[in-house]
């Protein structure tokens, strides 16, 4: 009998709702003190193994159909069989942002919910090498990891974390390839620009503007955000203030590395970085506008020598949240090898799970390599959902990032089956 069949059966024949929500219980159960309590645990576990017997008795491989039932509803079981159908792959690792992706500020109080937690957990259990990827700083994500995973599987040697978009690579346990800065590998031009720019940024600032942001404590991108609650309207102000500003620092670093480039007769160099990164952005153009900022030049005019430097060079808005000036070298796809690289995963399948611009970039490696499969919460970016109802659909609710972690455990579980 096909496994399409099988699933059929095991669906039609089986209350697999009552199995799932035993399986929550006895899984998420908090810890508590209380006799009767634990007794209503014990009463549900014994009931949830019964249940369970009664399918392990009518399948071949019932152990795997049990496990299934109570993991997965009916579509993310069919889904998981359309992912085996057309990869015939297991997932051998776990790539996950965090903000707006495992954890939501919308819908559960920027914390990772508890199944969430624990469908990670299971992946750990079995083998499954998780990858956090993130742009926030090493030190903020490693007290998400301890607080939220527990330092016993951060420190398994099977995590890795993706700091700042790429820029560095945390492995705990892995000796002299625990901690890799990248972005040490960059050339000393590149590496010159953000040193003056990270020198500057502050201290050069218009009074207004530098009592209104604070630097994130990068160890080497340079991020301004808001001294305001993220989202609010001063908090857009600053922060399309701040982008102008940043671009003008780059432009005056850039002039330091390739001033020969530019003609006297050319555009300001000011005018070319803006006219550069207007052309590369629209949201960038449109901050501009607003900034009565456009560029009196474009990006036809930007001289060779300055196009090859400033396509190294990131500069990233995000609205009323922060202004940012990165390396292109350096992004999440960079850090996604290396941790895999770390962990042993030679020949990947991963699924990945994020919601932003530097995720997608993660998604198509991860699809032009047939190294993977993306999901993405329905409130993603146009371009990340876009590319993820395009390849697979796995479009999740906000804050219900667990179900897609269940859909690629039953993946895994039906790759099992001979």
């Amino acid at each position: 009998m096909e496994r399409y069949d099988l699933l059929y059966r095991l669906y039609d024949e089986f209350d697999t709702k009552a199995l799932r929500e035993l399986q929550d219980f006895v899984d998420l159960f908090p810890p508590v003190d209380s006799r009767v309590a634990l007794d209503h645990w014990q009463d549900a576990s014994d009931e949830l193994e019964s249940r369970k017997d009664e399918i392990r008795a009518e399948f071949a491989y019932g152990g795997t159909f049990a496990d299934i039932a109570a993991r997965a509803d009916r579509e993310a079981a069919f889904t998981a069989q359309d992912l085996y159908a057309k990869y015939g792959r297991d997932v051998n690792a776990l790539v996950l942002d965090v903000d707006e992706t495992l954890r939501s500020a919308g819908g559960t109080d920027n914390e990772i919910p508890r199944d969430t937690l624990h469908a990670m957990t299971e992946f750990h259990e079995a083998g499954v090498p998780i990858v956090v990827c993130t742009g926030q700083t090493l030190e903020n994500v490693k007290g998400f990891a301890i607080q939220g995973l527990g330092s016993e599987l951060v420190h398994s040697g099977s995590l890795s974390i993706v700091y700042e978009a790429g820029t560095g690579v945390f492995t705990p346990g892995h000796g002299a390839d625990t901690k890799q800065l990248l972005y040490e590998d960059l050339d000393e031009d590149v590496r010159g620009v953000f040193d003056a720019i990270r020198a500057r940024v502050l201290p050069d600032a218009p009074e207004d503007l530098r009592r209104s942001v604070h630097l994130q404590g990068n160890e080497f991108n340079v991020t301004l955000k808001p001294n305001f609650d993220v989202g609010s309207p001063r908090a857009a102000e600053v922060i399309d203030a701040g982008l102008v500003y940043l671009m003008d620092l780059l432009a005056e670093a850039v002039e330091g590395v390739v001033g020969d480039a530019v003609a006297e007769d050319d555009p300001s160099t000011t005018a070319l970085v803006r006219a550069y990164y207007a052309d590369a952005d629209p949201e960038v153009r449109e901050v501009l506008e607003s900034e009565g900022a456009v560029p009196d030049a474009t990006v036809e005019q930007v001289p060779a020598e300055l196009d090859s430097l400033l396509d190294r060079i990131d500069v990233a808005y995000y609205h009323a949240d922060a202004a940012e000036v990165g390396s292109l070298e350096l992004n999440k796809v960079v850090g996604v090898e290396a941790a895999l690289d770390v962990l042993g995963v030679d020949d990947p399948f991963v699924l990945v799970m994020g919601d932003s611009k530097s995720d997608l970039r993660v998604m198509r490696w991860a699809a032009e390599g047939n190294r993977g499969i993306a999901a993405a919460p329905e409130h993603a970016s146009e371009d990340v959902l876009d590319h993820v109802v395009s390849t697979d659909e796995l479009v999740y609710d906000r804050g219900e990032a667990a179900d897609v972690l269940r859909t690629a455990y039953v993946l895994n579980s039906l790759s099992k089956l001979s």
